[in-house]
């Protein structure tokens, strides 16, 4: 038997109130556990304390003393249900506010799927992803850091320094 299953039939073991067999198993688990079993001894000195607790009568008028004043609480109107409770107004209220908050927020159509700008991204990267291959490649190339700067000229740099060809007219 576990701890938790022992607390649910501690109380009816004490009272002896439980069945010989539930009653077997809590002492098994009480001669093992020493949690339990300090609990079952704080139970039984809590009512032997109890015990020498003198019973109170209530006095001979203290039922119809009682029936009426419940009597004399005032009755609840028909229409209470509809008037609302503070919390349930302060809830709605903090609902009603935060909405209005969330619906001025600027809208930012650009991360929005499915917008011709997003698309209109989407195409240009693919249109130049051939490109953006060759750049991933160039910047890697350690030979291109051994070239001296004055070398470096790009191909179209070199095409617009020479001298225009005569093609024979």
């Amino acid at each position: 038997m576990k701890c938790e299953d022992v607390s649910k039939e501690l109380i009816p073991y004490l009272d002896r109130r439980a069945s010989s067999a539930d009653r077997h198993e809590v002492e098994e688990h009480l001669a093992a556990c020493a949690g339990c079993r300090t609990r079952a001894e704080e139970l039984r000195t809590l009512w032997s304390v109890l015990d020498e607790v003198p019973i109170v009568q209530p006095s001979l008028g203290f039922d119809a003393r009682m029936r009426a004043r419940i009597a004399e609480e005032p009755q609840a109107r028909w229409y209470r249900w509809f008037v609302p409770q503070p919390r349930l107004a302060m809830a709605m209220a903090l609902l009603l506010a935060v909405s209005v908050w969330m619906s001025r927020l600027p809208q930012d159509s650009s991360t929005l799927p499915g917008t011709a700008q997003s698309e209109q991204q989407q195409f240009q990267v693919i249109k130049n992803l051939d490109v953006l291959e060759n750049y991933d490649v160039l910047s890697k190339f350690d030979a291109l850091d051994e070239v001296p700067a004055d070398q470096q000229a790009t191909p179209v740099d070199q095409m617009n320094n020479q001298p225009a060809q005569d093609d024979g007219g």
